[in-house]
């Protein structure tokens, strides 16, 4: 029982981290014009280091095979793909109940989906590390709360440039990080279910990342090719692969302890 009463507390605690995006909540509407760009950026720095540096890596090691790996991480790519088609056939076939100015883009829903997926990963892993043991849950809880706060922000940003007020885009955030919780559940009631999906899971959730980093987010970055959007959006770029890097990083040296 008290396994279960830390694995859903962690779970929460992951879910709150979400909130640290609130600051788009009090900012004026015309500064956060234009700091947006550079979210987007240290999004797509965020989404593919994690993709490359955290979740293929960790695919690896529990399945033993890189071409499967690869494989299923081209599977996840192909899955957002003939998604965002379906949700842009969607959008298309009701672009008249909406003003064109509050119109939300596709970009918007595809970073929601991809964030709960992942997000459901994590509470997989948060179970499955507090099932094997109680410290090895804490570290784990530790390190995942390290790379969600960057991704948060980076992920507010998204919605926020996809149409999103900041009030909607930070309270979305935070209901997609709440899958975190079911993730948990389904690991405590089905433990080695659960550990064997994560092979496929997390190659998936790396798929989709890159697909929203490369197909959505990017472009977007080139809407804007002043000197100073180079620097800044390149800074950012850096900054969102040095955050997953050192994250990491401080994953390791807290196993090792």
């Amino acid at each position: 029982m008290n396994t279960y009463l830390a694995t859903i507390a962690a779970s929460l605690a992951v879910s709150l981290c979400s909130l640290s995006s609130a600051f788009a909540l009090w900012l004026p509407a015309a500064r956060l014009k234009r700091i947006v760009p550079f979210l987007v950026a240290l999004a797509v720095g965020v989404l593919l280091g994690d993709a490359f540096i955290h979740l293929i890596p960790d695919a690896v090691a529990r399945q033993g095979s890189v071409s499967t790996v690869c494989m299923t991480a081209l599977i996840g790519v192909f899955g957002f793909f003939v998604l965002e088609k379906l949700v842009r056939w969607r959008h298309d076939h009701n672009v008249d109940t909406r003003p064109a100015g509050s119109e939300i883009l596709p970009l918007a829903k595809m970073n929601l989906i991809g964030d709960a997926i992942h997000n459901f990963v994590d509470g997989i892993l948060i179970a499955g590390s507090f099932l094997a043991d109680p410290a090895l849950g804490l570290t784990t809880t530790l390190a995942i709360v390290a790379h969600e706060v960057p991704q948060e922000l980076g992920d507010v940003g998204a919605l926020l440039r996809g149409g999103y007020a900041p009030k909607q885009a930070v309270l979305y955030n935070f209901y997609c990080s709440l899958s975190v919780v079911p993730g948990a559940l389904f690991t405590l009631l089905l433990s080695q279910v659960a550990a064997s999906s994560l092979v496929v899971l997390l190659p998936i959730a790396a798929g989709g990342f890159i697909y929203i980093a490369a197909s959505d987010l990017i472009p977007v970055l080139h809407e804007r090719s002043t000197l100073r959007h180079l620097g800044g959006q390149s800074a950012s770029f850096a900054l969102g692969i040095a955050f997953m890097q050192g994250i990491v990083v401080f994953e390791q040296s807290l196993l090792a302890h």
